[in-house]
């Protein structure tokens, strides 16, 4: 084996020494900042009396104390709170915070769905809507409502029910002022003003406001005849548990709507609409004379 000479020996072993003396002082050039930019005075204001102790959570938000790894992680945090949207939607105008919010808004113009559920196939624009969709495949309701503890896949749906709850009815009809919980309700309720009647019968072409009166099944009766809801006095039977609860008062003798002017009493209102016109065509005759 080849002898180093003691004289060699000593000098590696000083190169070796000095470097080993200078490496933190590398490391922590790694972590100092260039010159300051215009863009970074704003940060440094934002960081002010920043000391950093840990390069790992170096960079703290003064508002609101949340910790970043990087500057630039800061610097698109600090938009929260200064409501600054520097991206903007060259499509329909609307501005974003995050370069990764625009990107994701972008789809809904193009139509681009990259994120698929293995289920079902159904596609979706961002991954967030995919992870809440699949809870419907899993039945995972992670939201529960503190008041009555029921349970909901998505935050959404229980902010709605909590409506319940609370009585709050967000939502106001601006022809008669009536307020609902939901929008859907609110949209449902403005074809009574409107006359929309969006919902066709297959059979015979008639038309209602709302899906739930041709879905239920309640008008499908007429054609198929079936009358579920029997009396158990006489065993009659009816199409709907109205028209059941009227036939009702036949055996009780249940008379709830009273003539105003004469006190006479009946079972079906459409009785009292029909008795009126005694009162109305002798207010007629009388005032002939």
């Amino acid at each position: 084996l080849h002898q180093k000479d003691p004289s060699q020996i000593k000098e590696e072993q000083e190169e070796l020494r000095q470097e080993t003396a200078t490496f933190p002082a590398r490391e922590a050039s790694n972590h100092s900042e260039p010159e300051p930019s215009s863009d970074q005075n704003e940060s440094e204001q934002v960081v002010s009396g920043l000391t950093v102790q840990n390069c790992k959570t170096a960079h703290l938000c003064s508002t609101c104390g949340k910790r970043f790894t990087r500057r630039g992680q800061l610097k698109s945090h600090m938009r929260i709170h200064t409501g600054e949207k520097p991206h903007l939607c060259s499509t329909c105008g609307k501005r974003f915070t995050q370069r990764g919010q625009l990107k994701s808004h972008m789809r809904i113009h193009t139509g681009e769905k990259p994120h698929s559920c293995s289920a079902c196939g159904k596609r979706f624009t961002q991954k967030s809507q995919l992870k809440s969709h699949m809870r419907i495949h899993t039945g995972e309701k992670p939201h529960s409502c503190s008041a009555c503890g029921k349970r909901f896949s998505l935050k959404q749906i229980l902010n709605r029910h909590m409506r319940i709850h609370t009585g709050e009815k967000p939502h106001s009809c601006s022809t008669c002022g009536k307020r609902f919980t939901q929008k859907s309700q609110l949209k449902s309720h403005m074809r009574i003003h409107t006359g929309e009647k969006p919902h066709s019968c297959s059979t015979c072409g008639k038309r209602f406001t709302q899906k739930g009166q041709l879905q239920s099944h309640i008008h499908m009766r007429i054609h198929t005849g079936e009358r579920p809801h029997s009396c158990s006095t006489c065993g009659k039977r009816f199409s709907l548990k109205q028209i059941l609860n009227m036939h009702m008062r036949i055996h009780t003798g249940e008379k709830p709507h009273c003539c105003c002017t004469c006190g006479k009493r009946f079972t079906q209102k459409g009785q009292l609409k029909s008795h009126m016109r005694i009162h109305t065509e002798l207010c007629f005759l009388l005032s002939c004379f």
